[in-house]
C-alpha cells in the first residue's frame, strides 16, 4: 500500500470549477434519484444514496435540491434511467470508459459517439478497453481532511488498499466490495467524504503529448457537457510541463 503514488488524473476534473453549476447539479440530482429509486430513500440505509448526497453537498448543492431529487424517486415521478457504459479510444491511444445515466439510450449513444469521433477518438465494443482497468472503490477527501500521513494511517486502519495524496486532495482506493464499509470506517476520523463510488483504475498509464493532451481535454469537456454522461475514466497521464503549456 503506497502513500504517495504518482498516479493522478485518471478522472478529468480540472475544469470542474468552470463547469456550469446547473449542469453539475443536474448530474448530481440524477445520481441521487437513481440511487434512491434502487434502494431505500434514507441515506443512512442506502450506501449509494449516502455517497451521492455527500458528493452533492461537497459541490454546495442546496438541501432543497437534494430533497427534491430523493422525493422524485420515492413518489415514482422519476424517469427510468438506465446505467450505460461506453468504451473506446481517445487521442494518443488513450483508453476511455464513459459512464452514463440515460432515459433515452439512442440519444445518449449518438451524443457520445459524436463527441468522441469529433475529437480524435473512436468507440469500441463492450469490453474493448475495460480489461485494462481494475474495478475498485474510490473515496475522495479534500486536502483539508488532514496531511498525507494522517489520511494514510486512517485508510490503513479502515481496510483500504491504496492512497494517493496531492495538493488537490486524497484518493483512497478499496476493493470494490469493501467500498461502503471502508467509507463508513473513515467518517469518524476524517469526516464525511466528498465522494465514494465504484471506479475504473487503469493497470498501466499512457503519457500523452501536448497536442494529444489538448485534443483529449476537448473530448472530455465535450462529454462532461452532456447531461447523460456521469463520469469519464481514462488511463492517460499528463506531465506537469505539458499542463503548464496548456494553461
Amino acid at each position: 500500500m503506497a502513500g504517495h503514488s504518482k498516479f493522478k488524473n485518471i478522472m478529468h476534473r480540472k475544469g470542474a470549477q468552470d463547469k456550469k453549476r446547473s449542469g453539475m447539479f443536474s448530474k448530481l440530482s440524477r445520481e441521487i434519484t437513481v440511487a434512491a429509486k434502487m434502494g431505500s430513500p434514507d441515506p443512512d440505509m442506502n450506501p449509494r444514496l449516502r455517497a451521492a448526497v455527500n458528493a452533492a453537498k461537497a459541490q454546495s448543492m442546496p438541501k432543497d435540491n437534494i430533497a427534491r431529487a430523493i422525493d422524485k424517486a420515492s413518489k415514482g415521478d422519476a424517469e427510468n434511467y438506465e446505467e450505460i457504459r461506453y468504451e473506446g479510444f481517445g487521442p494518443g491511444g488513450v483508453s476511455l470508459i464513459i459512464e452514463a445515466l440515460s432515459d433515452n439510450r439512442n440519444r445518449t449513444a449518438t451524443n457520445v459517439r459524436t463527441a468522441v469521433s469529433k475529437n480524435g477518438g473512436n468507440l469500441g465494443a463492450s469490453g474493448s478497453v475495460s480489461h485494462g482497468f481494475d474495478r475498485v472503490g474510490l473515496i475522495n477527501y479534500p486536502a483539508s481532511a488532514g496531511d498525507a500521513d494522517k489520511v494514510f494511517e486512517a485508510a490503513l486502519e479502515a481496510g483500504a488498499e491504496d492512497v494517493t495524496s496531492s495538493e488537490d486532495g486524497h484518493e483512497i482506493w478499496t476493493a470494490a466490495a469493501d467500498l461502503h464499509e471502508v467509507a463508513k470506517a473513515l467518517e469518524p476520523v476524517l469526516g464525511e467524504a466528498e465522494g465514494a463510488k465504484l471506479a475504473w483504475k487503469p493497470q498501466t498509464m499512457v503519457e500523452v503529448s501536448e497536442d494529444d493532451a489538448a485534443t483529449l481535454f476537448k473530448l472530455i469537456d465535450a462529454l462532461d457537457d452532456d447531461d447523460d454522461v456521469q463520469t469519464v475514466w481514462g488511463n492517460y497521464e499528463v506531465s506537469d510541463a505539458v499542463m503548464e503549456k496548456l494553461g
